[in-house]
């Protein structure tokens, strides 16, 4: 979770990757322990059983890769913090045990550059960005037009790179496993740019873009905790503990819960509305609609309240309000740290006191204004029948999570991190690869044809994405 920043900032400079094996491979020997236990809040913690369908796939393309004849990319799904690691542990120990029993000639270590967003390393501290550039990563700003740096330096090392390299599409974790987010389209981008490039240099490799899933249960449903952590969402949130009039049965438990989980969002949305109403002048008309459920009442308030949240910060900031929530989340990350880590100032210690306090307070206010986006930001892919379709522990555990973000970031900024529910198993699914050589081969014309494959492309890419998020 962000602290609050109380000072103007230098400018966040760029981290070039500087791939260090033996930094890599103490990561990975350390794997299982890192994964189990919780060393720190923003370390994954608790997993402790991860399988993969199809790992024969990836490992016949790395022999192609290794052999010369493909380049690739893989697409990953991303809903927790936890995913790198994962990734990480297929690479290590998954993928070499399938090639092995498959009798897949390939050369170790298996590894991947990887793409991740720049701001990760506010939050965790410049530690981190040491550790990605030395596992090979590059450090991209989301909200940025155009970072020419990071598309420069994995367009190379998508072409000419001796490891594979991995993308998120989505962007930004979302808490749900069984939900896929609108995909950036740069991930495909970057595959006809390799082709592109390919061409270019009269080389014959065919470029790839392969899907690959994610997803995180409870190895046991942790339906105590989960009350628990209910219990304590309603206490902080000045709703007090739901007392049921009614002695409800055990085949009942989940149509309880699911009324008090609606019964905490009505109220919290309450709240912020008069929070808004009564400090920012924003207006909330009643909403008449007929004949509709519950849920879906809930969720027209709460987009209507993310739409608000935004229109306060994007206000601030003079930013156009244009796209969808996450695309309007991104715009205003930029926008704020644009305000807090200062280009413009070349060397923060030759400002005048009068200059310093200023750079101070507009740091400051843009830091606190940035909490209004990261309220919305907590709840861009909630949909109104998340739990109904499918009410299992793990959907009333996420939701729970995201709202327990929520509260916590409003009362306590230090707050120590996520409230671990359980141990984890995490399922990867390797998907069939996507020639990307094909489609740009029958995208030859003009700019608005080749803009046009990249969209289908990212469409297609969606949609294998979603096939992997079918609960079982």
């Amino acid at each position: 979770m962000p602290k609050f920043i109380y000072n103007t900032q230098p400018a966040l400079k760029f981290i070039p990757q500087k791939f260090n094996l033996w930094v890599v491979q103490i990561i990975s020997w350390m794997l299982p322990l890192i994964l189990r236990f919780r060393i720190k809040p923003w370390l994954p913690a608790g997993i402790t059983q991860i399988e993969a369908e199809n790992a024969e796939i990836l490992a016949k393309l790395y022999q192609e890769f290794q052999q010369g004849k493909v380049r690739f990319l893989i697409a990953f799904r991303h809903p927790e913090v936890e995913d790198p690691l994962t990734m990480l542990y297929l690479l290590s120990r998954i993928i070499p045990r399938v090639a092995r029993e498959k009798q897949i000639a390939l050369k170790y270590p298996l590894y991947t550059h990887f793409m991740y967003e720049r701001g990760m390393t506010i939050w965790a501290g410049d530690w981190l960005g040491w550790l990605f550039s030395c596992a090979g990563g590059i450090p991209i700003r989301r909200g940025k037009r155009a970072d020419r740096n990071a598309i420069q330096i994995a367009r190379e090392l998508f072409m000419n790179g001796k490891m594979p390299i991995a993308v998120a599409p989505e962007g930004g974790t979302n808490g749900h496993s069984g939900i896929v987010s609108p995909l950036e389209p740069g991930v495909s981008q970057l595959g006809f740019w390799c082709v592109e490039d390919i061409e270019k240099n009269h080389r014959q490799e065919e470029v790839f873009i392969i899907p690959v899933g994610i997803k995180y249960s409870y190895i046991n449903p942790p339906w105590q905790k989960i009350n628990q952590l209910l219990s304590r969402l309603e206490i902080d949130s000045g709703l007090g503990i739901f007392v049921s009039s009614d002695n409800y049965e055990y085949q009942e438990r989940e149509k309880h819960l699911y009324v008090r989980i609606l019964r905490l969002a009505n109220y919290l949305i309450s709240e912020m509305e008069g929070f808004y109403q009564k400090f920012y002048h924003q207006k909330f008309p009643v909403i008449e609609i007929v004949e509709t459920y519950e849920n879906e009442i809930l969720i027209i308030k709460l987009h209507r309240l993310m739409d608000t949240a935004l229109n306060v910060c994007e206000q601030y900031f003079n930013v156009p309000c244009q796209g969808n929530f996450i695309d309007r989340c991104r715009k205003l990350e930029e926008a704020g740290w644009n305000y807090i880590y200062r280009d413009d100032i070349t060397n923060i210690d030759n400002l005048s006191p009068l200059q310093k306090g200023l750079a101070d307070w507009v740091a400051a206010e843009a830091s606190l204004k940035m909490n209004h986006m990261r309220i919305a930001e907590s709840f861009v892919a909630v949909t109104a029948n998340y739990i109904l379709e499918n009410p299992t522990a793990d959907r009333f555990a996420e939701t729970l999570l995201l709202m327990f973000d929520m509260v916590s970031r409003i009362k306590d900024s230090s707050s120590k991190g996520r409230p671990n529910l359980g141990y984890k198993q995490a399922k990867i699914t390797i998907g069939t690869a996507i020639s990307v050589t094909e489609r740009w081969q029958s995208c030859q014309g003009d700019k608005q044809v080749l803009r046009q494959g990249v969209s289908n492309l990212t469409e297609d890419l969606f949609k294998r994405l979603e096939e992997f998020v079918i609960d079982d």
